[in-house]
């Protein structure tokens, strides 16, 4: 559905005056707010824009496609598939990073980082996410492209909706919707390969032996993008997505934007009557009206109306009136990303001005400088060892019957490497402490050696005691544990207390 093209729904453009009389008396109830949706057959275009939209087609499917196949070698007891979400495990892997569940925050950085890059795109030069890099947009293409290979292009397209149904048009439609469905098929198994070990799995897809789970994502994502890509396309843009009307809120009047250059393009003539015109030296446009902007366009706007909803700024109709600019031998450029504010400058006889650094951009940059600069430096110079620790709370401290204070830990030690290391974990802040591990020998006097299996925490009970009686008070505690093999620490800090502490 498309809404009605009228000053106010069910009014006519000259009668559309609030409050007038004419107004109400030309109100139809029976007009409809929103009229039925048109099929489009966006025709095909050679151009800079189209080559670039191939090239980041390419690129994003193949990796998407692609990547749950690379390997990665992490040595042993670990999966050597690059890139994986292991549920299971709860680990997360890219490559040479292992994200931990306590490391969620990374996972909150990429998307604080996701959402800046939106900023910075938009401010910069408007939808280019829309129009480039949206999943939508991809797979649409590629669905665009099997349709038009199969049934040909734009003009081929229309007559055939319009024929009668032969067996040629049958067999062109079962081929393209098995292509299609071929298509969404792969994206939805590609995307559970993330989950688990890529080859296993397409082994046990085919040998149905994979879980359940599996098959119904497969399922689910194969419908989602048939009918996203297939059917629904533009209405997706029009009416699901968020984004159209959220950008519009951040842009501004210096971001770069697909524009019909009307001060260079009206009055618009045919490419005959305009260069008449110029001969007798009366004004003539550019734009000769051939429409060719229009049929381009994936979601059938035209541009000339200036900047709308539906337009998700792919370049195409620039593509395709250059392409028209050529053969009547005008300048290329009528439709470009440009400015409003630029077309106002000209039609002053001033020079346009581009601003793309700017606060706006310049502040944008500057946080995914700060925050991807803060990521990269915590991945960098973080440690494989972990040691956290909890006092009890009932009873607080325990008074031994030779006078000593002991108070109960649970310590959790934590080893993010690949191996079984040896940890020594020591008390600090105490100087005539001992410490005490349940279901370990001896009784240390301020440290002990522990062992913890590789990709693991281990969880144990920590008894700290002292000899000084009523007089103790509550102290500053702190365990440190040290990675005999490596030499990297980590710390953390609690209290001990005693009878003499505050309650």
């Amino acid at each position: 559905m498309r809404p009605v093209e009228t000053g106010v729904a069910g009014l006519t453009p000259g009668a559309a005056q609030a409050g007038s009389p004419a107004a109400v008396a030309d109100l139809d109830d029976d007009a409809p707010l929103y009229e039925a949706r048109k099929d489009i057959f966006p025709a095909a275009v050679k151009g800079k824009f189209r080559t670039i939209k191939w090239a980041i087609l390419i690129v994003t499917l193949g990796v998407y496609y692609f990547l749950p196949f690379v390997r990665w070698d992490r040595g042993p007891n670990a999966p050597d598939q690059a890139v994986l979400l292991d549920l299971p495990n709860r680990r997360f892997y890219f490559f040479m990073i292992e994200i931990w569940p306590q490391e969620l925050y990374y996972i909150t950085g990429l998307l604080v980082l996701a959402a800046l890059g939106l900023f910075l795109m938009n401010a910069v030069a408007g939808r280019l996410w829309c129009g480039y890099l949206c999943p939508q947009t991809v797979w649409t293409d590629l669905f665009y492209a099997v349709e038009r290979l199969i049934e040909g292009d734009r003009r081929e397209q229309i007559r055939k909706s319009q024929g009668p149904w032969d067996l040629e048009r049958i067999a062109q439609k079962v081929l393209k919707h098995s292509i299609w469905l071929l298509v969404a098929w792969w994206t939805g198994g590609a995307w559970v390969l993330y989950f688990a070990d890529a080859p296993t799995l397409v082994r046990e897809l085919v040998t149905f032996q994979a879980p359940m789970v599996a098959y119904v994502w497969i399922g689910i994502l194969t419908f989602t993008t048939y009918s996203l890509a297939g059917f629904m396309r533009e209405q997706v843009c029009l009416y699901m997505c968020p984004w159209p009307r959220i950008q519009a809120a951040l842009t501004d009047e210096h971001a770069l934007n697909v524009t019909y250059r009307y001060d260079r393009g009206e009055p618009r003539l045919s490419a005959k009557k305009a260069e008449a015109a110029r001969l007798r030296g009366e004004p003539a446009g550019d734009c000769v009206d051939c429409h060719q902007c229009v049929n381009v366009c994936p979601t059938g706007v035209d541009i000339r109306d200036g900047l709308q909803l539906g337009c998700i700024q792919c370049g195409l109709c620039i593509d395709a009136c250059d392409n028209v600019m050529v053969k009547i031998g005008r300048p290329t450029g009528l439709i470009g990303y440009d400015t409003d504010v630029n077309v106002q400058r000209r039609i002053a006889r001033e020079e346009p001005e581009y601003h793309l650094v700017r606060p706006r951009t310049v502040l944008y940059a500057g946080l995914i400088a700060a925050i991807g600069g803060f990521m990269a430096y915590t991945l960098a110079t973080r440690t494989t060892i972990g040691v956290s620790a909890l006092h009890d709370r009932n009873p607080v401290f325990v008074k031994l019957a030779d006078g000593s204070i002991r108070n109960a830990f649970t310590v959790r030690l934590t080893n993010k490497s690949l191996d079984a290391r040896p940890y020594r974990l020591e008390i600090l802040g105490i100087a005539d402490a001992h410490l005490e591990i349940i279901g370990e020998p001896g009784r240390a006097e301020q440290s002990a050696v522990l062992e913890v299996l590789p990709d693991q925490t281990r969880e144990l009970r920590a008894l700290v005691t002292t000899p000084k009686g009523d007089a103790v008070e509550s102290r500053n505690l702190r365990f440190r544990l040290t990675d005999i093999v490596s030499g990297a620490t980590a710390y953390a800090d609690d209290f001990f207390k005693g009878p003499g502490s505050a309650p």
